[in-house]
Protein backbone atom coordinates (compact mmCIF):
# COMPACT_ATOMS: atom_id res chain seq x y z
CA UNK A 1 0.00 0.00 0.00
CA UNK A 2 1.04 3.38 -0.44
CA UNK A 3 2.05 5.60 2.47
CA UNK A 4 3.27 8.44 4.24
CA UNK A 5 5.05 8.90 7.31
CA UNK A 6 3.31 11.62 9.29
CA UNK A 7 2.59 12.90 12.84
CA UNK A 8 -0.51 12.91 15.32
CA UNK A 9 -0.46 16.28 17.42
CA UNK A 10 -1.67 15.69 20.66
CA UNK A 11 -0.97 16.48 24.26
CA UNK A 12 1.36 13.79 25.07
CA UNK A 13 3.31 15.06 21.86
CA UNK A 14 3.80 14.21 18.14
CA UNK A 15 2.46 10.56 17.78
CA UNK A 16 4.06 8.59 14.67
CA UNK A 17 1.59 7.59 12.26
CA UNK A 18 1.42 6.54 8.48
CA UNK A 19 -1.57 8.08 6.09
CA UNK A 20 -2.41 5.35 3.61
CA UNK A 21 -4.02 7.05 0.93
CA UNK A 22 -6.67 5.37 -0.88
CA UNK A 23 -7.28 5.29 -4.70
CA UNK A 24 -4.21 7.17 -6.10
CA UNK A 25 -5.90 9.78 -3.09
CA UNK A 26 -8.93 10.59 -4.91
CA UNK A 27 -11.43 12.73 -2.40
CA UNK A 28 -13.16 10.25 -0.05
CA UNK A 29 -14.19 9.31 3.34
CA UNK A 30 -11.16 7.86 5.87
CA UNK A 31 -11.23 5.92 8.73
CA UNK A 32 -8.61 5.98 11.92
CA UNK A 33 -7.56 3.03 13.32
CA UNK A 34 -6.74 2.52 16.73
CA UNK A 35 -4.79 -0.23 18.43
CA UNK A 36 -4.95 -1.84 21.88
CA UNK A 37 -2.98 -2.24 24.97
CA UNK A 38 0.80 -2.99 24.57
CA UNK A 39 -0.05 -3.01 20.29
CA UNK A 40 1.18 -0.82 18.21
CA UNK A 41 0.39 0.51 14.37
CA UNK A 42 1.98 -1.93 12.71
CA UNK A 43 -0.62 -4.21 14.40
CA UNK A 44 -3.10 -2.64 12.51
CA UNK A 45 -1.70 -3.14 9.24
CA UNK A 46 -4.00 -6.46 8.00
CA UNK A 47 -7.38 -3.93 8.84
CA UNK A 48 -5.65 -0.95 6.80
CA UNK A 49 -5.37 -3.99 4.26
CA UNK A 50 -9.09 -4.39 4.35
CA UNK A 51 -10.16 -0.99 4.44
CA UNK A 52 -7.76 0.11 1.88
CA UNK A 53 -9.12 -2.37 -0.13
CA UNK A 54 -12.80 -1.21 0.25
CA UNK A 55 -11.79 2.46 -0.74
CA UNK A 56 -11.30 4.20 2.54
CA UNK A 57 -8.44 6.16 3.28
CA UNK A 58 -6.54 5.06 6.73
CA UNK A 59 -4.43 6.62 9.38
CA UNK A 60 -3.30 4.69 12.09
CA UNK A 61 -0.88 5.61 14.64
CA UNK A 62 0.79 4.32 18.16
CA UNK A 63 -1.19 5.78 21.29
CA UNK A 64 1.39 7.72 23.39
CA UNK A 65 3.72 4.55 25.50
CA UNK A 66 3.27 2.62 22.60
CA UNK A 67 4.85 1.65 19.83
CA UNK A 68 7.93 4.21 18.68
CA UNK A 69 6.78 6.35 21.70
CA UNK A 70 8.67 6.68 24.95
CA UNK A 71 7.02 4.93 27.97
CA UNK A 72 4.87 7.05 30.36
CA UNK A 73 5.70 7.75 34.22
CA UNK A 74 2.00 7.93 34.93
CA UNK A 75 -0.44 4.66 34.13
CA UNK A 76 -2.36 5.10 30.77
CA UNK A 77 -5.65 4.67 30.72
CA UNK A 78 -8.80 4.63 28.26
CA UNK A 79 -8.53 8.49 29.24
CA UNK A 80 -5.24 8.54 27.38
CA UNK A 81 -6.71 6.58 24.62
CA UNK A 82 -9.45 8.31 23.99
CA UNK A 83 -7.47 11.72 24.25
CA UNK A 84 -5.27 10.17 21.37
CA UNK A 85 -8.05 9.04 19.40
CA UNK A 86 -9.26 12.57 18.98
CA UNK A 87 -6.63 14.09 18.30
CA UNK A 88 -5.92 11.33 15.28
CA UNK A 89 -9.90 12.17 14.27
CA UNK A 90 -8.78 15.85 13.86
CA UNK A 91 -5.67 14.49 11.98
CA UNK A 92 -7.44 12.92 9.39
CA UNK A 93 -10.56 15.47 9.08
CA UNK A 94 -7.52 18.26 8.50
CA UNK A 95 -6.12 16.01 5.17
CA UNK A 96 -7.38 17.45 1.85
CA UNK A 97 -8.27 14.01 0.53
CA UNK A 98 -10.76 12.98 3.58
CA UNK A 99 -14.21 14.13 2.98
CA UNK A 100 -15.61 12.35 6.52
CA UNK A 101 -14.10 10.53 9.14
CA UNK A 102 -14.59 7.34 11.02
CA UNK A 103 -13.20 5.24 13.73
CA UNK A 104 -12.41 1.40 13.86
CA UNK A 105 -10.81 0.92 17.43
CA UNK A 106 -10.29 -2.75 18.91
CA UNK A 107 -10.28 -3.39 22.52
CA UNK A 108 -9.15 -0.43 24.61
CA UNK A 109 -8.32 1.21 21.60
CA UNK A 110 -12.33 0.94 20.44
CA UNK A 111 -13.26 1.99 23.95
CA UNK A 112 -10.92 4.94 23.37
CA UNK A 113 -12.40 5.31 20.07
CA UNK A 114 -15.99 5.30 21.75
CA UNK A 115 -15.30 7.78 24.10
CA UNK A 116 -13.89 10.31 21.53
CA UNK A 117 -16.47 9.36 19.18
CA UNK A 118 -19.09 10.40 21.98
CA UNK A 119 -17.27 13.47 22.19
CA UNK A 120 -16.82 14.40 18.75
CA UNK A 121 -20.33 14.25 17.81
CA UNK A 122 -21.06 14.54 13.86
CA UNK A 123 -17.72 15.15 13.28
CA UNK A 124 -17.23 11.07 14.05
CA UNK A 125 -19.55 10.05 10.84
CA UNK A 126 -19.70 6.44 11.73
CA UNK A 127 -17.79 3.93 14.75
CA UNK A 128 -17.00 0.27 14.66
CA UNK A 129 -16.25 -0.85 18.12
CA UNK A 130 -14.13 -4.36 18.08
CA UNK A 131 -13.42 -6.55 21.15
CA UNK A 132 -14.53 -3.44 23.62
CA UNK A 133 -15.03 -4.16 27.20
CA UNK A 134 -18.57 -2.30 28.39
CA UNK A 135 -16.97 -0.58 31.75
CA UNK A 136 -14.12 -0.39 34.07
CA UNK A 137 -15.29 -2.07 36.76
CA UNK A 138 -16.07 -4.86 34.26
CA UNK A 139 -12.94 -4.95 32.64
CA UNK A 140 -10.85 -4.87 35.85
CA UNK A 141 -13.27 -7.88 37.19
CA UNK A 142 -11.91 -10.05 34.01
CA UNK A 143 -8.45 -9.21 34.64
CA UNK A 144 -8.52 -10.48 37.97
CA UNK A 145 -9.96 -13.71 36.22
CA UNK A 146 -7.50 -13.39 34.04
CA UNK A 147 -4.29 -13.58 36.60
CA UNK A 148 -6.25 -16.33 38.49
CA UNK A 149 -6.47 -14.42 41.46
CA UNK A 150 -8.31 -16.28 44.22
CA UNK A 151 -10.80 -13.63 44.93
CA UNK A 152 -14.20 -14.46 46.49
CA UNK A 153 -17.08 -12.72 44.21
CA UNK A 154 -18.48 -10.58 47.66
CA UNK A 155 -14.67 -8.73 47.44
CA UNK A 156 -13.51 -9.34 43.97
CA UNK A 157 -16.66 -6.53 43.00
CA UNK A 158 -15.71 -4.22 45.28
CA UNK A 159 -12.39 -4.78 45.00
CA UNK A 160 -12.21 -4.01 40.70
CA UNK A 161 -14.73 -0.92 41.59
CA UNK A 162 -11.65 0.45 44.23
CA UNK A 163 -8.79 -0.50 41.41
CA UNK A 164 -10.23 1.51 38.78
CA UNK A 165 -10.45 4.44 40.68
CA UNK A 166 -6.94 4.01 42.08
CA UNK A 167 -5.77 3.63 38.58
CA UNK A 168 -7.23 6.62 36.83
CA UNK A 169 -6.40 8.63 39.79
CA UNK A 170 -2.92 9.98 38.97
CA UNK A 171 -4.31 11.61 35.47
CA UNK A 172 -7.25 13.39 37.25
CA UNK A 173 -9.69 10.92 35.41
CA UNK A 174 -13.16 9.68 36.86
CA UNK A 175 -14.49 6.11 36.61
CA UNK A 176 -17.89 7.36 35.20
CA UNK A 177 -15.98 9.75 31.95
CA UNK A 178 -14.26 6.48 31.09
CA UNK A 179 -17.20 3.97 30.42
CA UNK A 180 -17.77 2.74 26.91
CA UNK A 181 -21.80 1.88 27.59
CA UNK A 182 -22.21 5.69 28.56
CA UNK A 183 -20.08 6.54 25.88
CA UNK A 184 -21.79 4.74 23.13
CA UNK A 185 -25.51 6.19 24.90
CA UNK A 186 -24.53 9.93 23.76
CA UNK A 187 -22.87 9.12 20.37
CA UNK A 188 -26.03 9.23 17.80
CA UNK A 189 -23.54 8.20 15.01
CA UNK A 190 -23.70 5.03 12.84
CA UNK A 191 -22.53 2.01 15.15
CA UNK A 192 -21.24 -1.67 14.39
CA UNK A 193 -19.99 -3.82 17.53
CA UNK A 194 -18.10 -6.99 16.85
CA UNK A 195 -17.13 -9.10 19.32
CA UNK A 196 -15.98 -12.93 18.95
CA UNK A 197 -18.24 -15.65 20.30
CA UNK A 198 -14.38 -17.35 22.15
CA UNK A 199 -13.20 -14.35 23.32
CA UNK A 200 -11.27 -15.41 26.66
CA UNK A 201 -9.91 -11.97 27.52
CA UNK A 202 -13.32 -9.85 27.08
CA UNK A 203 -16.30 -11.99 26.91
CA UNK A 204 -19.12 -11.89 24.45
CA UNK A 205 -21.78 -10.76 26.84
CA UNK A 206 -19.83 -7.06 26.94
CA UNK A 207 -21.54 -6.86 23.43
CA UNK A 208 -25.13 -6.88 24.91
CA UNK A 209 -24.26 -4.72 27.47
CA UNK A 210 -23.11 -2.40 24.75
CA UNK A 211 -25.68 -2.67 22.33
CA UNK A 212 -28.08 -2.30 25.09
CA UNK A 213 -26.69 0.91 26.40
CA UNK A 214 -26.46 2.00 22.56
CA UNK A 215 -30.21 1.62 21.92
CA UNK A 216 -31.07 2.95 25.36
CA UNK A 217 -29.71 6.16 23.87
CA UNK A 218 -31.98 6.06 21.00
CA UNK A 219 -34.65 5.62 23.03
CA UNK A 220 -34.19 8.50 25.16
CA UNK A 221 -33.39 10.83 22.01
CA UNK A 222 -36.41 9.96 20.47
CA UNK A 223 -38.14 10.85 24.16
CA UNK A 224 -36.63 14.23 24.07
CA UNK A 225 -38.14 15.00 20.51
CA UNK A 226 -34.67 14.49 18.97
CA UNK A 227 -33.66 12.56 15.85
CA UNK A 228 -32.48 8.70 17.32
CA UNK A 229 -29.17 8.70 15.41
CA UNK A 230 -27.92 6.47 13.00
CA UNK A 231 -28.52 2.69 13.10
CA UNK A 232 -26.97 0.08 15.42
CA UNK A 233 -25.44 -3.08 13.81
CA UNK A 234 -23.73 -6.38 15.69
CA UNK A 235 -21.77 -9.21 14.31
CA UNK A 236 -21.36 -11.63 16.86
CA UNK A 237 -18.32 -13.72 14.98
CA UNK A 238 -18.49 -17.78 15.63
CA UNK A 239 -15.13 -19.26 16.79
CA UNK A 240 -14.07 -15.63 16.78
CA UNK A 241 -11.57 -14.72 19.44
CA UNK A 242 -10.12 -11.24 20.86
CA UNK A 243 -7.65 -11.17 17.84
CA UNK A 244 -7.34 -11.65 14.61
CA UNK A 245 -10.81 -11.03 13.30
CA UNK A 246 -9.58 -9.76 10.55
CA UNK A 247 -8.84 -13.43 9.26
CA UNK A 248 -12.72 -14.35 8.68
CA UNK A 249 -14.05 -13.10 5.89
CA UNK A 250 -17.31 -12.05 7.48
CA UNK A 251 -15.64 -9.85 8.92
CA UNK A 252 -14.37 -8.26 6.48
CA UNK A 253 -17.45 -7.65 4.73
CA UNK A 254 -19.14 -6.85 7.45
CA UNK A 255 -16.97 -3.91 7.94
CA UNK A 256 -16.42 -2.63 4.57
CA UNK A 257 -20.20 -3.34 4.08
CA UNK A 258 -21.16 -1.00 7.00
CA UNK A 259 -18.73 2.30 6.56
CA UNK A 260 -19.60 2.11 2.73
CA UNK A 261 -23.41 2.13 3.74
CA UNK A 262 -22.71 5.02 7.08
CA UNK A 263 -20.11 6.71 4.77
CA UNK A 264 -21.69 7.14 1.77
CA UNK A 265 -18.95 5.08 -0.44
CA UNK A 266 -16.74 5.50 -2.07
CA UNK A 267 -17.77 1.98 -3.82
CA UNK A 268 -21.67 0.39 -3.13
CA UNK A 269 -21.99 -1.53 -0.25
CA UNK A 270 -22.09 -4.97 -1.55
CA UNK A 271 -18.93 -3.96 -4.15
CA UNK A 272 -16.77 -2.68 -0.94
CA UNK A 273 -17.36 -6.14 0.70
CA UNK A 274 -16.40 -7.86 -2.42
CA UNK A 275 -13.11 -6.10 -2.35
CA UNK A 276 -12.92 -6.38 1.57
CA UNK A 277 -13.70 -10.22 1.26
CA UNK A 278 -10.52 -10.59 -1.24
CA UNK A 279 -7.84 -9.06 0.64
CA UNK A 280 -5.30 -11.67 2.24
CA UNK A 281 -5.37 -10.22 5.53
CA UNK A 282 -3.13 -12.46 8.59
CA UNK A 283 -1.87 -11.40 11.42
CA UNK A 284 1.58 -10.07 11.77
CA UNK A 285 4.07 -12.61 13.64
CA UNK A 286 4.47 -12.17 17.30
CA UNK A 287 7.90 -10.33 18.25
CA UNK A 288 10.35 -12.28 20.09
CA UNK A 289 10.32 -9.64 22.85
CA UNK A 290 7.63 -7.45 25.06
CA UNK A 291 7.44 -4.09 26.10
CA UNK A 292 5.90 -2.00 28.55
CA UNK A 293 3.59 0.78 28.25
CA UNK A 294 4.87 2.76 31.22
CA UNK A 295 8.19 2.47 32.75
CA UNK A 296 7.96 1.04 36.90
CA UNK A 297 10.33 0.09 39.48
CA UNK A 298 12.40 -2.87 38.91
CA UNK A 299 11.87 -4.43 42.48
CA UNK A 300 8.36 -4.53 43.86
CA UNK A 301 5.12 -3.87 43.48
CA UNK A 302 3.40 -0.90 44.96
CA UNK A 303 0.37 -1.21 47.42
CA UNK A 304 -2.66 0.16 46.84
CA UNK A 305 -2.33 3.19 49.62
CA UNK A 306 1.29 3.94 47.83
CA UNK A 307 -1.11 4.11 44.77
CA UNK A 308 -3.55 6.77 45.99
CA UNK A 309 -0.91 8.87 47.43
CA UNK A 310 1.52 8.88 44.51
CA UNK A 311 -1.31 10.73 42.34
CA UNK A 312 1.04 12.67 39.49
CA UNK A 313 3.98 12.67 41.24
CA UNK A 314 6.37 9.04 40.96
CA UNK A 315 6.25 6.51 38.27
CA UNK A 316 3.72 3.74 38.97
CA UNK A 317 4.56 -0.04 38.58
CA UNK A 318 2.12 -1.64 36.03
CA UNK A 319 1.43 -5.42 36.64
CA UNK A 320 1.96 -6.96 33.65
CA UNK A 321 -0.59 -7.64 31.36
CA UNK A 322 -3.04 -10.36 31.39
CA UNK A 323 -1.61 -13.37 28.84
CA UNK A 324 -4.37 -15.38 27.09
CA UNK A 325 -3.60 -19.15 26.88
CA UNK A 326 -1.59 -19.62 23.53
CA UNK A 327 0.30 -16.95 25.26
CA UNK A 328 -0.18 -13.65 23.56
CA UNK A 329 -0.12 -10.10 25.71
CA UNK A 330 -3.72 -8.86 25.68
CA UNK A 331 -4.32 -5.81 23.50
Amino acid sequence: MPFEDTVVPSAAGALPAWFIPARDGAPGPGVVLVHGWESNRDRTLPNAQVLHAAGFHVLTFDIRGHGANPAETLPISVGEFRDDAAAGLATLLARPEVTSGAFLGHSLGAVGADLAAAEAGSRCAALVSTSAPSDPRRLTRQTFRLARLPLPEPLATPLAALTSRVYVQPRGHRVAELDASRALARYAGPILLVHGSDDSVVPAWHLDLLARAAEAGRRERTAKGLDAGGPIERLLLPGGRHWWMYEDPTYRATIARFLSSALGGPFEPDDAAARAVAVDARRIPEPDESFAAVTYAPTRRRTVAELIGARRAAPIRVPDAPVSTDGVTVG
